[in-house]
C-alpha cells in the first residue's frame, strides 16, 4: 500500500517544523511506501525554505507543492491531484502526531470495506480550558478547537472525521469528487466544513468510515481562540456552512416553502436558546446556549444571502487560517 500525507500550510513557518518533524518520525512497516506532500498555499514567509530543508534531510520522503489559488480546499484539492498514494491522509500545519499515527490511521484502509478513517484529535497535554468552556458532555464545544474524541473503542464512526486527522482511499475522491471550495477556510472568515461535507457525501453514498482511537494527533489551542468572541464567530459561520452545504438556494426573495420552514425553525430555536442563556446559572451551560443563538443566526443570515445573490457579501479570500 502507498500512502500520501497531505499537509497544507499558509504562513506558519514557526510551527511548521514541529509538525513536519513529528510526521517524519512515523513508524510504518517496510512494505509500505509513503510520502509527505506539503502544499504551500501562497505563503509570504519562510515556508518554502522550511519544507526544502526537510526535503534535504529526508530525500524521497518530503515533497513541496505551491498552490497559488487561495483557500484550504484549493490547497487540499491540489494535493489530491499531485499525490502518489492509494491512501490519502490529512494533517494540519500546527499539530503534532504520534509516531504510530499514520500506521494506525491507515491500517484498515487496505480493506475495501472501509472508505476512510478518522482518529483522535486531542489538546496538548498542558491545556486547561477556562471556566466557561466545556469540551465534553451536553455543553461540549470542543469542535470549535478541532478536537475529536469518540472514546477508546475502534469501529464504525458515528460522526464524520475532522480534517486534521482523517484518511481516505484515493478512489473515494475519484468517485465522489474533491473538497468544495465554497466551504474551505479562506481569508478572515471562519466559514469551513469542507472536510465534514465530504464525509457526509460518503455516508450518503453508503460508504463506511472507521474510527481509529490509537491514531492520535495533538492540536494546540492558541490564546486568541480561547476568547468567547472567537467561539461566537465560529458558530455563526458554522451555521452559515450548514445552509451552504445543503445546496438549497432560493432564486428569488420570496423564499420557497421549505425555506420558510427552515427560517421558522431557526428563529424558534433562537428564542428558546436565548431564554436558556438568560436564565442559566452554570457558566458553561450559559455560554453554550449563547453560542447556539449565534449558530441559528448564522443559518438565517446565510439563507438571506442565498436569496439575494446579487448583493455584495464582503467576503475576502486572502488566506486560510
Amino acid at each position: 500500500m502507498n500512502i500520501t500525507v497531505i499537509l497544507c500550510t499558509y504562513n506558519r513557518c514557526a510551527s511548521l517544523p514541529r509538525a513536519l518533524a513529528s510526521v517524519a518520525a512515523s513508524e510504518l512497516p517496510s512494505a509500505v511506501k509513503w510520502e509527505v506532500l506539503v502544499v504551500d498555499n501562497n505563503s509570504t514567509d519562510e515556508t518554502r525554505a522550511v519544507v526544502e530543508e526537510f526535503c534535504h534531510l529526508h530525500p524521497g520522503r518530503f515533497r513541496y507543492l505551491l498552490e497559488r489559488r487561495q483557500g484550504l480546499s484549493q490547497a487540499r484539492n491540489a494535493g489530491i491531484r499531485e499525490a502518489r498514494g492509494e491512501v490519502l491522509a490529512f494533517m494540519d500545519d500546527d499539530v503534532t502526531v504520534e509516531s504510530s499515527w499514520l500506521r494506525n490511521l491507515t491500517a484498515n484502509l487496505r480493506d475495501t470495506d472501509w472508505a476512510g478513517a478518522g482518529g483522535r484529535i486531542l489538546p496538548e497535554r498542558s491545556f486547561s480550558p477556562p471556566p466557561w468552556l466545556s469540551l465534553h458532555g451536553p455543553y461540549g464545544l470542543g469542535g470549535v478547537l478541532a478536537l475529536f474524541d469518540r472514546g477508546d473503542k475502534p469501529g464504525e464512526l458515528d460522526w464524520v472525521p475532522f480534517g486534521t486527522n482523517m484518511a481516505f482511499r484515493r478512489s473515494m475522491f475519484d468517485k465522489y469528487g474533491e473538497f468544495r471550495t465554497d466551504l474551505g477556510r479562506c481569508g478572515d472568515q471562519l466559514l469551513s466544513g469542507e472536510d465534514t461535507e465530504f464525509g457526509h457525501r460518503l455516508v450518503r453514498g453508503k460508504e463506511r468510515l472507521r474510527y481509529e482511537p490509537l491514531a492520535v494527533v495533538y492540536h494546540p489551542v492558541p490564546e486568541n481562540r480561547l476568547r468567547k468572541e472567537y467561539f461566537l464567530a465560529w458558530y455563526f459561520d458554522f451555521g452559515r456552512s450548514l445552509i451552504r452545504e445543503s445546496g438549497r438556494g432560493p432564486d428569488i426573495w420570496g423564499m420557497p416553502r421549505p425555506y420558510f420552514s427552515i427560517v421558522k425553525k431557526a428563529a424558534t430555536s433562537m428564542v428558546i436558546f436565548a431564554f436558556r442563556w438568560m436564565v442559566a446559572m452554570n457558566p458553561q451551560e450559559r455560554f453554550f446556549n449563547k453560542v447556539m443563538v449565534w449558530w441559528q443566526a448564522g443559518q438565517i443570515v446565510e439563507m438571506y444571502r442565498l436569496a439575494n445573490p446579487g448583493k455584495p457579501q464582503n467576503e475576502q479570500c486572502n488566506a486560510h487560517n
